[in-house]
């Protein structure tokens, strides 16, 4: 009778406990006319709508405009923009004609009001026109195998053919986040710089309102335009689960994330990678060929993906010169989840490792040095 009172009361219960657990899990229901939300580490697409559809992306373009300007280098080198390339509608960081910029002032005025006066003197700056700066885009995107995705413009104003899809959008904002530069200053909701003429200190706002609406957002890029809609990519990380999100054409954006993010955090999880315990390294001017080779531990988010999803490759010179001393850092492991990098870590000795002892051995004596020693005995 106890059993069957058990039996009965848990039954009761289970319909309780399955609908909690649908309505935490449940899929967002979304404006966007693409959308998309990945793991920012293996790119695995948790939650979709139409995320491989061509659709115009505004100002997120400057996401790419930002990461080849960061790559150029010499950042903080000063020069005068162009005041051609300068003149031009839409939203602005305030450059005028004579103004003294960096290029880290300009991608600062990307990435926070969105100035497409900044991207059109980058652009200039990088490749000498608009044109020549396209095909820089282009070229960057076919490397980074974003298959939908057309630049003609670096603002994001737009130009025939011009547009990405969702999920494009989001493997350029996954790339462009891990230079640290990028990411420091689209998570920044104000940030201070200088230019002008001469330069003097100015304080720049993030349009991206959800940097303050949503715990754990640290990015990346809004834009509009009356033919692209509100469009926004954003990431975001909360105990080391992180994601990206991209919306086009979404009127509702800023709630939109919020919807994915929530959903996001009750379906990805973290995984502990397990590092091959064999990583070795070649090594010259020691008592042995090969040097064993340790990482940290690694955390990634996952979705779908497992262990068994990961490659390890060691990136590393021919090989390493003794002495080595334990825990000095030589090579670099390359973790790819399906075909795609998921990031690098450092790889350090196991152990000392000592500049083999060099043993010298008697020379025997040739026979014209015999002879000759014979003939100073019979002088002497």
């Amino acid at each position: 009778m106890k059993k069957f009172v058990i039996s009965i009361f848990t039954v009761m219960l289970l319909p309780l406990f399955s609908a909690s657990d649908v309505q935490a899990v449940s899929e967002p229901v979304v404006s966007a006319k693409g959308a998309v939300l990945i793991s920012a580490d293996t790119g695995e697409i948790i939650y979709s709508v139409n995320c491989d559809e061509k659709l115009p992306m505004a100002s997120t373009t400057k996401i790419m405009t930002t990461l080849l300007c960061l790559e150029s280098g010499n950042l903080y080198e000063e020069f005068e923009v162009d005041s051609d390339a300068i003149m031009v509608e839409g939203s602005s960081m305030g450059l005028q004609k004579g103004d003294i910029v960096t290029k880290y002032a300009l991608c600062c005025g990307m990435l926070l009001p969105s100035g497409n006066d900044s991207a059109n003197a980058t652009a200039v700056k990088l490749a000498g026109s608009l044109e020549n700066f396209a095909v820089m885009m282009n070229d960057k995107a076919e490397s980074l195998g974003l298959s939908k995705t057309w630049f003609v413009t670096p603002s994001g104003l737009e130009g025939k053919g011009h547009g990405s899809s969702a999920y494009d959008m989001a493997i350029l904002a996954r790339e462009a986040l891990k230079n640290p530069i990028f990411r420091e200053i689209c998570s920044s909701p104000t940030i201070k710089t200088e230019f002008g003429n001469p330069p003097y200190t100015r304080w720049l706002k993030n349009t991206n309102k959800l940097l303050t609406m949503y715990d754990g957002v640290y990015g990346v890029k809004t834009g509009f335009t009356d033919e692209a809609g509100r469009c926004l990519v954003s990431a975001c990380e909360r105990d080391g689960v992180n994601l990206i999100c991209v919306t086009l054409n979404d009127r509702n954006d800023w709630n939109d994330h919020i919807a994915m993010y929530d959903y996001g955090f009750e379906t990805a999880h973290n995984i502990k990678l397990d590092i091959p315990d064999n990583l070795s390294v070649r090594i010259a001017g020691a008592d042995t060929d090969r040097l064993q080779l340790t990482a940290d531990d690694v955390d990634v988010t996952v979705y779908n993906a497992d262990s068994d999803d990961f490659d390890f490759k060691v990136l590393s010179a021919p090989f390493v010169y003794a002495p080595v001393q334990k825990g000095e850092e030589l090579a670099q492991l390359s973790i790819s989840c399906n075909g795609r990098e998921v990031r690098r870590v450092s790889l350090y000795a196991e152990n000392d490792v000592p500049v083999r002892k060099i043993t010298k051995t008697p020379v025997k004596k040739s026979l014209l040095r015999k002879f000759t020693d014979k003939l100073l005995k019979r002088r002497i």
